[in-house]
């Protein structure tokens, strides 16, 4: 669909967006967000790029910082027949692609696309907040939104640094692999930067045998940190060795985009066995998981020793097109979400670290099924299980709402861990954390309205939701 030639039509954030009609709730959960509304942002987990804050360098220009990385936005065009070419998505064997005002045109004339979906709600935000527009994004207004956007990019107050300031971020986690040389945290450490913007270690390249080159990946692996990564301690400790590099740059997490929630503690002839396997690219599908599964005990294991977070973001069936990956590469889009077993597949970890005070493990889900069956009752009972936010596809209006209704009375929400935007969108950030805030003010907003909490225990945990709980949960 094609929005056609009209006169601009206002951009217009209400103040009550996103709060239940009820007049009686709207009026609670306007105070309770009123208490929130400024509190700074936690950012504890997401994909920005590092070279941003370390560099501190002007974007380039409104496509390239808000439509060609944001695979929210180039989805949704794709499916309605867009090639990501007219979007400036570069291709892996080089060929044309739009010009970024050409691509620009292009998003700006299929915007009516994101009415009522979350993107819509980010992007009118940070149009409206973070450069001043009272006139809606359509192709009558395509051409001054890109060079007044442009404008703003070329100053100072649109520096990278400057946003953080501006957008009162108090802590973002980028996200790096262990084949990372981590330069761009030692020149934000140098600055004086390193402990608002730190490091994620994910390990997905040298632990998952169908990555990609994976063989390669753990040869560099071992010449980084002069380990023989063909022998399973080996390997081990040059996984050692790289989280302390992480540890040492700010890192307070690690991060795992598995295809399932399997784990597996096997015997270390076994585990020998699977590496030769692994690096010789002979294991089968069931191997490769138990591969997998083996390295996240391990890496529970080491948590335990450094103290880093594991989080677990099971559940993607990631780059279902072999047509898009082959022509535009990785995270263009093409996720899909699977079933997920939870309470069988982490039975081995559980078993052996699941009573860990010390131990926090973050659950995440593209299931929505396992919420009330799986995630809470397991969060509920196990000292080292908390439940991360609404994520991907559900990091929504309605998907916070089934969440909170979901898992709030068997887990409670100290065995939640706050919200976490997990984004490559860096000025959708403001816009995501107040979406998050509003949605839980709403809701407990309505426990109140139906005597089931008191407005000081809701306000309480309006700020445990909007900052504490992430705080507490990343140990930050």
């Amino acid at each position: 669909m094609v929005m056609s030639e009209q006169a601009a039509v206002p951009l217009d954030l209400h103040p009550d967006r996103l709060f239940p009609a009820d007049p009686t709730v709207r009026s609670l959960a306007r105070e309770l967000h009123a208490g929130v509304a400024g509190l700074p942002i936690v950012s504890p987990h997401g994909h920005t790029d590092p070279a941003w804050f370390a560099l501190d360098e002007a974007f380039p220009d409104p496509t390239a910082l808000l439509v060609t990385p944001d695979h929210y936005l180039t989805r949704m065009l794709h499916s309605q027949g867009v090639p990501l070419e007219d979007l400036g998505v570069g291709r892996l064997d080089g060929g044309p692609v739009a010009d970024a005002r050409s691509a620009w045109r292009t998003f700006a004339a299929h915007y009516g696309l994101f009415r009522g979906t979350p993107s819509g709600i980010w992007l009118d935000h940070t149009f409206a907040e973070v450069f001043g527009f009272d006139e809606r994004l359509g192709p009558s207004t395509a051409d001054s939104y890109f060079d007044r956007i442009s404008e703003a990019l070329a100053s100072e107050e649109f520096r990278p640094r400057s946003l953080l300031d501006r957008f009162d971020i108090e802590l973002l986690a980028t996200t790096e692999s262990p084949l990372d040389d981590l330069a761009h945290h030692d020149r934000l450490i140098a600055d004086g930067w390193g402990d608002r913007v730190i490091t994620t270690f994910r390990p997905d390249p040298v632990v998952d045998p169908e990555f990609g080159g994976f063989a390669a990946n753990v040869a560099r692996l071992g010449e980084l940190t002069d380990c023989d990564t063909t022998r399973w301690d080996g390997y081990l400790e040059a996984l050692r060795r790289r989280r302390a590099d992480f540890r040492a740059r700010g890192a307070t997490a690690t991060d795992h985009g598995h295809p399932s929630a399997v784990t597996a503690d096997l015997d270390e002839r076994t585990c020998q066995r699977l590496l030769d396997g692994a690096l010789a690219g002979t294991l089968d599908s069931g191997a490769a998981e138990q591969f997998r599964g083996q390295l996240l005990v391990e890496m529970a294991a080491m948590s335990l020793d450094d103290g880093m977070v594991l989080q677990l973001h099971p559940g993607s069936r990631r780059n279902h097109s072999p047509r898009i990956l082959d022509r535009f590469g990785r995270d263009k889009g093409a996720d899909i979400p699977g079933r997920t077993d939870y309470v069988e597949a982490l039975r081995p970890l559980l078993d052996r670290f699941g009573l860990e005070p010390d131990l926090r493990i973050i659950l995440f889900t593209l299931d929505e099924s396992t919420y009330a069956r799986e995630l809470a009752p397991l969060a509920g009972f196990y000292p080292s299980l908390t439940l991360g936010p609404p994520w991907w596809f559900f990091d929504s209006v309605e998907g916070m709402w089934r969440y909170r209704r979901a898992v709030s009375e068997t887990a409670g929400f100290a065995n939640t861990a706050g919200f976490n935007d997990d984004t490559r969108a860096f000025l959708s950030i403001p816009a995501r954390h107040d979406v998050a805030r509003r949605v839980d003010c709403a809701y407990l907003a309505t426990l109140v309205a139906e005597h089931r909490l008191t407005l000081d225990d809701a306000a309480e945990l309006a700020e445990d939701c909007a900052v504490g709980l992430a705080r507490r949960a990343y140990s930050l």
